[in-house]
């Protein structure tokens, strides 16, 4: 009976050497090599599907293909000749990886090489200035996503016709972009263009239109127009109380009533003669000392 059962162990040993040695002979021919693991993109977003494809040279033997996140087994599925599809849904960091594919034929097997994806956050909605600068001589464009991950990489437009180079911002800072006042003008439109390497995911800002220069050809009239007026406000007031100041001085003192014109008699020519009467103004009599005691007044002239 134990002979028998070393001759049952024997056999075993010799088929599996047997196909150890094919298992050998095939990867040294490249009948059977390491399986291809790829994938449309590497670069995705949280929340995105997506599939890798495990496929084998040799379209003539039944293969099985098992698919492993780092050491969790994702999937098996059998194919001769077609690659097989597994797919993924990518929602937190650790769905991005490492993946292999195992190929299993027998006892024979072989991995492929180690698969990554990068999760990126997309760009949000950039927004676009115009910033009118001092000098009077250019504009600048400025351009910035508040949302998505470095770098981001920004194009500004006029009417959908390119004006700048790709500018890349590894900083979250606005992108800018320099026009000379010659090649602007109002009503021209400007917009933006802000994606990341996330593909298919550029976003574009808002159109914005070159305001009205009108008011612009001198950027440094209004600082020196404010003190001017000022100054102009002042004399104004300055004026005002001298006219009234001048016309308090004309008016009657309160109590006299202003004198009328008396007529005289005409005389043979029928002429007129008037006289005109003025209202005195009596000055203060201020006394004066003499040498001999006698004290002295000093009056006013009264004219009519």
């Amino acid at each position: 009976m134990m002979w028998k059962k070393s001759i049952f162990v024997f056999l075993f040993s010799l088929l599996t050497l047997k196909a150890e040695l094919d298992c050998e002979t095939m990867k040294k021919t490249n009948k059977f090599i390491s399986p291809h693991l790829q994938s449309k993109t590497n670069i995705v977003m949280k929340g995105q599907n997506v599939s890798l494809n495990c496929s084998h040279q040799n379209k003539s033997l039944q293969i099985t293909y098992s698919l492993f996140r780092d050491k969790d087994h994702m999937g098996t599925q059998d194919s001769k000749g077609k690659p097989v599809i597994f797919n993924l849904s990518i929602s937190e960091a650790r769905d991005s990886g490492p993946y292999k594919c195992k190929a299993n034929i027998s006892n024979c097997k072989t991995y492929s090489h180690k698969f990554n994806f990068t999760i990126v956050d997309p760009v949000t909605t950039p927004v676009l200035k115009i910033v009118q600068k001092q000098t009077n001589l250019y504009i600048t464009l400025h351009c910035i996503s508040f949302n998505g991950s470095l770098p981001i990489n920004y194009t500004f437009f006029e009417k959908g016709i390119a004006l700048s180079p790709v500018i890349s911002k590894h900083v979250r800072e606005p992108a800018e972009f320099n026009l000379t006042k010659s090649n602007t003008g109002e009503g021209k439109e400007y917009r933006c263009e802000a994606k990341n390497s996330l593909p298919d995911n550029a976003r574009y800002s808002d159109p914005v239109t070159m305001p009205s220069t009108s008011g612009d050809s001198c950027p440094l009239c209004l600082p020196l127009l404010l003190p001017l007026l000022l100054l102009m406000l002042i004399i104004i007031l300055l004026l005002a109380f001298w006219i009234r100041q001048k016309y308090k001085a004309n008016e009657p003192v309160p109590g006299l009533e202003p004198r009328q014109c008396v007529s005289t008699a005409q005389d043979e020519t029928e002429h007129s003669h008037e006289i005109h009467y003025a209202t005195p103004m009596f000055l203060e009599v201020i006394p004066e000392a003499h040498n001999d005691n006698k004290t002295g007044c000093v009056y006013a002239e009264l004219s009519l």
